[in-house]
């Protein structure tokens, strides 16, 4: 089988490279296997080579690594050994990731002989498509936000607050495999749920409030994406309508995931039927994105002007309609779903029919 930097190298000569500068701590782990933190050094790939650079500070870490194809080097000034490197390799013509700052760019500018090139995206449109082991990973982590969820529920009472939830859910969450939250939780109770990235904060739950609760948390290196709303005691009968639109909803973007699909089609099989009821000023975002080992990876979003976003085979996405109605509250509901030939596969299994607790 082809590893990942062998499908990389077999790209460079096509890009007119001699080699490929990696400097994204996800894109390194992605390639290698290896986590080096942010700035704490590289990743160089030539048609015939692979070579991590770091610091005193990696030097047992890249010991123990265990690679048939990565070798590690540890240096004082990166990017002055990588130009000593690249010298000795022969390398010219050096491919670097855009979302290199301003600042490493100078650097590079100042120090490197060869020509620089950027790239977007080189490795992360490597990434959408996820292998077997990629796939099981991400759905043990959906699996365990359900049993997360479902631990929270029995949480809920009216006077606890949303931080509180939220802190239970953390360490429940940590305490059960996961290693780390991909993005602070929500927890928005009442009018607070009609804020799409509300932050849990002080406001204690009562009898009456809607609640959505959005989380993700790395297992084993990726994150699942999940998101829920329930009410607690008598709601609003408006807001129990709303729940019912935005669920089909969801279910109708559902059943059109299929290979090849287009992001706007996709998103308008949801979106219609929210314009239809009359909430469509109240839908304020995209229906989803691509997540792994990032929240959001590509792609990125998808929604009514993304006729480019085209789904392929294994990809990971979000589906995640939303009606927030200033003044009474929000509803979301989001599922984690694996693009395939088949069809959709669902990877979140948490009910979505609503839930009252207190009833």
């Amino acid at each position: 089988m082809t590893t990942r930097i062998e499908r990389l190298q077999g790209r460079l000569a096509k890009l007119y490279l001699d080699a490929f500068l990696v400097t994204d701590p996800t894109n390194i782990y992605y390639l290698t296997g290896f986590h080096l933190l942010a700035g704490d050094g590289f990743l160089l790939v030539s048609t015939d080579r692979a070579i991590i650079v770091s610091d005193a500070r990696y030097a047992l870490a890249l010991q123990e690594f265990d690679s048939d194809e990565v070798v590690a080097a540890i240096s004082q000034d990166y990017y002055d050994d990588l130009n000593r490197i690249c010298q000795t390799m022969k390398i010219t013509v050096l491919g670097y990731e855009s979302s290199l700052s301003y600042f490493l760019y100078d650097v590079l500018d100042e120090v490197m002989v060869a020509d620089l090139v950027p790239f977007t995206n080189l490795i992360e449109k490597m990434r959408v498509v996820k292998d077997s082991t990629e796939l099981a990973k991400l759905r043990r982590a959906a699996d365990l936000h359900t049993a997360g969820f479902n631990y929270l529920l029995d949480q809920v009472q009216p006077g606890v607050s949303e931080r509180h939830l939220a802190n239970l859910l953390d360490f429940w969450m940590k305490e059960h495999g996961a290693i780390a939250a991909a993005f602070p939780t929500i927890i928005a109770s009442g009018t607070n749920s009609a804020k799409p990235h509300a932050t849990a904060s002080d406001k204690l739950i009562a009898d009456g409030d809607i609640v959505t609760v959005d989380f993700g948390y790395f297992v084993d290196g990726y994150t699942a994406d999940m998101t829920r709303t329930f009410g607690v005691g008598s709601i609003d009968p408006e807001l129990r309508d709303v729940y019912q639109i935005v669920n089909t909803a969801r279910q109708a973007v559902i059943d059109q995931v299929k290979v090849g699909q287009r992001g706007d089609r996709l998103d308008a099989a949801g979106r219609s039927l929210i314009d239809e009821a009359g909430y469509g000023d109240e839908f304020n975002h995209g229906m989803g994105h691509g997540i792994g080992l990032a929240v959001h990876e590509l792609p990125a979003s998808y929604g009514p002007g993304t006729p480019d976003v085209k789904l392929v085979n294994n990809a990971v996405i979000t589906v995640e309609p939303g009606i927030y109605i200033p003044e009474l509250g929000g509803v979301r509901i989001e599922d984690d779903v694996v693009v395939t030939h088949g069809g959709p596969q669902v990877l979140t299994t948490a009910p979505t029919d609503l839930v009252i607790v207190g009833d």
